[in-house]
């Protein structure tokens, strides 16, 4: 078996071992496990069946992982994408009414469209087309909303009559509970101890039953079924006009996720041979694949994960170190009523908090919002439409209006700054896409 393994994954080639490549897969898993418990505490809010999301993110989390392992042969982890997850809640269901079935067809057609990008490599494309500066402001957009909402499902900022928001009361036990949740991950962070993330949601679920902020509901259980989601999306009305900027949202903001991690993960590991990912058209198929089976499992969009990086630190070089982080998903389906523990929320008058997953949105905005050093602010060209994405995805509450801000100006201002013949077509069509779909609404 030993033999077999380092045969199919080149273990000696990449120099590493069966023990090694265990030991990073169970640390990258540890580390990103935190998406089996927040990803259906956020889609159960669409109206999702609780535990159909945790069983279909365990299950496409699996997927993706063993097939990045299997064809890539790269350490990477994919899972439900943060972030992207908030927009299908907030923004597409809740914010617009569109009912999550038909938001789970367009994750679909984001994921065949994803293939077909893969395939003809118009993908690699895209991710050199965009300017650095946006990508890094799209994450930063990004993070930035996904702390506004921890906050707010946290109670430390609550509504305001005149000034739209304030902040909580901190003599309110959720809103101070939220407070040292996320102190408590900070601290494990800085101490920069392995699976800081889960650690800390498995210390506040500890204490939050003894306070009356959770219900203690069991350990282990029979993996819940997957009927509530599984093939339950909507394709026709996928197809409707006003649903084509929510599919590019969803094709964009996993290629840029995707992108920054298959780099990231890959300097840091030395995969990277002559600025290019060896491999690339492999190790870009695998969230593609997954994404499309997510959607018809019950999830939105599955992405690369940065935390992957921690299993690299630990020694993994091949993509046996995913494989065994896939297992590891499959296995995590018997642990269901903690699940339903962290993220069943508190009722508190007429609002449902969250005191339990909220440190973790408000944890994984500040990871992302340290991509704003990547923006160089002295170049306005780039700057200014990165700045402008970074404001409008929290303050419009919506990460396509927040990157149709950016992506129009960028255009212009090489347009109107004598450089608009270096600016790629590309990047005029989507200015145009974003203009009319602003101007048909």
């Amino acid at each position: 078996m030993e033999t077999r393994l380092k045969r199919w994954f080149a273990l000696e080639e990449n120099g590493t071992n069966v023990g090694t490549e265990i030991r990073a897969g169970l640390t990258s898993f540890i580390t990103a496990s935190y998406i089996i418990f927040v990803q259906p505490a956020v889609l159960s809010q669409a109206g999702m069946d609780f535990g159909s999301v945790m069983t279909a993110t365990c299950l496409a989390s699996a997927l993706g992982c063993l097939l990045m392992g299997l064809l890539a042969n790269y350490p990477i982890l994919l899972a439900p994408g943060m972030g992207i997850n908030f927009y299908f809640t907030y923004t597409v269901v809740i914010g617009q009414g569109i009912p999550w079935e038909t938001a789970l067809g367009a994750v679909f057609i984001s994921g065949i469209l994803l293939i077909i990008l893969t395939l003809l490599r118009v993908r690699e494309a895209i991710i050199v087309l965009i300017p650095n500066a946006m990508k890094c402001g799209i994450a930063v957009g990004i993070g930035l909303f996904i702390a506004f909402i921890g906050m707010t499902q946290g109670g430390l900022v609550v509504d305001h009559p005149d000034a739209l928001v304030q902040m909580g009361d901190l003599r309110d036990l959720p809103a101070l509970f939220t407070l040292f949740g996320v102190t408590l991950m900070g601290a494990l962070l800085y101490r920069k101890t392995p699976g800081a993330i889960l650690i800390g949601l498995l210390v506040l679920t500890a204490l939050a039953v003894p306070l009356g902020l959770a219900e203690f509901k069991g350990i282990i259980s029979s993996p819940p079924g997957i009927g509530g989601t599984w093939m339950k999306m909507e394709l026709g009305a996928a197809f409707d006009l006003g649903i084509v900027t929510i599919i590019a949202v969803f094709v964009f903001v996993d290629i840029f996720d995707t992108a920054g991690t298959l780099v990231g993960v890959g300097q840091q590991g030395g995969f990277i041979k002559d600025g290019k990912l060896p491999r690339a058209q492999r190790a870009l198929l695998p969230d593609a694949v997954a994404t499309t089976f997510g959607a018809s499992a019950g999830v939105s969009t599955v992405v690369c994960y940065i935390e992957s990086s921690a299993g690299v630190a630990e020694g993994g070089r091949t993509g046996l170190t995913s494989v065994v982080a896939g297992l590891l998903f499959l296995f995590s389906l018997w642990f269901f009523p903690i699940a339903e523990m962290i993220g069943g929320g508190y009722r508190q008058g007429d609002l449902t908090l969250y005191p339990i997953t909220a440190p973790v949105l408000i944890i994984v905005g500040c990871m992302m919002v340290s991509q704003c050093v990547k923006i160089n602010w002295s170049a306005w060209d780039e700057a200014l439409p990165a700045y402008l994405i970074i404001c409008g995805i929290p303050f419009t509450y919506s990460i396509a209006d927040g990157m149709a801000l950016g992506f129009i100006s960028y255009p212009l201002i090489q347009l109107l700054g004598g450089k608009g013949r270096e600016c790629h077509w590309g990047l005029y069509a989507i200015a145009a896409a974003f203009l009319v779909r602003f101007a048909w609404a």
